[in-house]
């Protein structure tokens, strides 16, 4: 690849030992008209189906995975897909490396199966890019969905396909949202009726109920940048902290008895803006550890601004006063401890120890 202000070649995004073995395409049928730093002269993408290169995806993932797949500090992990960045085309450019798009998507199919092998624990993140390129992205996000994994876009306003399927997906299914917001100097501000560009883009991020916002500035990331427009603009940014993801609590707590049977009737609330990416695992427990009793929700619930009911049989005799209410998100199979988004004190492991309170009739 020739760099096309300097001359001088371009560092690929393969490493040698793949680019020795692995045919490179270039790609025609379009021109990009970028900034200079980013205008090159020739663009290729590799043969994806070739042997050598899926053997060495392969390697890659198992050695990835090995180390970190489950591990506590990996949120998700990107699904590999087509071309610039990984993201799912090589737009402008109206063609593609393969002989057809059925052998292009069927090589893509094949690589998310591989990665579905690898990442048992750790979720991917399907980005919903439009199949521009004829790539078999649809299909994609289709096993995505279906195989309980997460969603991912790097814009908000582009295509409205995006938005469909980052809107209307399953509430068990997590959407990270990567959309640059503004430094805080005048120049990147954009303001419209008063208005900034960046709170602009957290109402529409909010209005999709994303799990994820990026704080992203343009290829400028730094804490000093974000910071310089949160002390101009702190309203939405505190609002989206407070809400993005989902925030559940017991909002309701019924207690019930008779003919030796008795327990309690929870309603869980949600006061973030998604669903939960997952399964909630609710559950009762004494100090004793004598009372242990526990159940899942429905994957995805509670949803935002609802409540849903769960019942809680407890021993015969049992004084439900006193007990821990405590919860787990599952996904994937590894369960992650959860803090309740409520006023009340809780405990260090974040469970709610249940009393009356005041104002409310028996």
């Amino acid at each position: 690849l020739l760099d096309r202000r300097t001359g001088r070649a371009c560092v690929p995004a393969l490493p040698d030992f793949v680019l020795a073995r692995v045919p490179m395409v270039r790609l025609r049928g379009g021109e990009w008209q970028r900034g200079p730093g980013l205008l090159q002269k020739v663009y290729e993408e590799p043969r994806y189906d070739h042997p050598f290169f899926q053997d060495a995806f392969r390697e890659l993932n198992a050695l990835l995975a090995a180390e970190f797949d489950g591990n506590a500090l990996v949120e998700y992990v990107d699904t590999f897909m087509y071309g610039f960045w990984g993201e799912g085309h090589t737009w402008p450019f109206t063609d593609h490396p393969f002989p057809d798009a059925s052998t292009a998507e069927r090589t893509f199919v094949n690589m998310f199966e591989t990665q579905l092998e690898y990442w048992k624990r750790t979720p991917l993140a399907t980005n919903t890019q439009p199949d521009w390129s004829r790539v078999g992205n649809s299909e994609l996000i289709d096993r995505t969905i279906r195989s309980h994994n997460w969603l991912r876009t790097d814009t908000i306003f582009i295509e409205n396909e995006q938005i469909e399927a980052i809107g209307n997906r399953p509430p068990w299914v997590a959407a990270v949202l990567e959309v640059g917001m503004a430094d805080g100097s005048p120049e990147s501000l954009e303001i419209d009726e008063g208005v900034t560009l960046t709170d602009n883009v957290i109402a529409h991020v909010m209005d999709v109920g994303a799990n994820y916002w990026s704080l992203w500035n343009w290829h400028a990331e730094r804490a000093e940048n974000v910071m310089r427009y949160y002390h101009q603009y702190p309203e939405m940014i505190d609002t989206i902290g407070r809400r993005v993801g989902y925030r559940v609590r017991p909002s309701l707590v019924w207690h019930y008895a008779g003919n030796d049977r008795g327990g309690l009737v929870i309603g869980f609330a949600n006061d973030g803006i998604a669903g939960v990416p997952g399964v909630l695992r609710v559950g009762l427990r004494s100090d004793d550890g004598r009372v242990d009793v526990a159940g899942s929700l429905d994957p995805g619930y509670p949803l935002p601004g609802r409540i849903r009911q769960a019942q809680l049989p407890l021993p015969p005799g049992t004084d439900w006063r006193g007990l821990r209410l405590r919860a787990e998100l599952e996904v994937k199979g590894v369960r992650y401890p959860v803090r309740w988004a409520c006023r009340q004190m809780l405990e260090e492991d974040g469970s709610l120890r249940l009393r009356r309170t005041r104002g409310v009739s028996s």
